[in-house]
């Protein structure tokens, strides 16, 4: 993990943290609460790869130049 990724990862764990709260001000019942959790989970890691993806991208195209 380089030093850019930091920033991007205690974020993202910040919003997470925001939407669990959200989430548990819902009451829902524990399956509908795991269930919903694990939707915003594969939404932030798909950013996350998303994310990595272009930068890993940006990268190689660069060292071409």
């Amino acid at each position: 993990m380089t030093p850019d990724l930091v920033i991007p990862i205690v974020s993202s764990i910040g919003w997470l943290i925001l939407v669990g709260a959200a989430l548990a001000s819902y009451r829902l019942k524990w399956s509908e609460m795991a269930r919903m959790a694990l939707l915003w989970l594969a939404i932030f890691v798909g950013l996350y790869v998303a994310a990595e993806w272009f930068m890993a991208a940006r990268s190689a195209t660069s060292a071409l130049m």
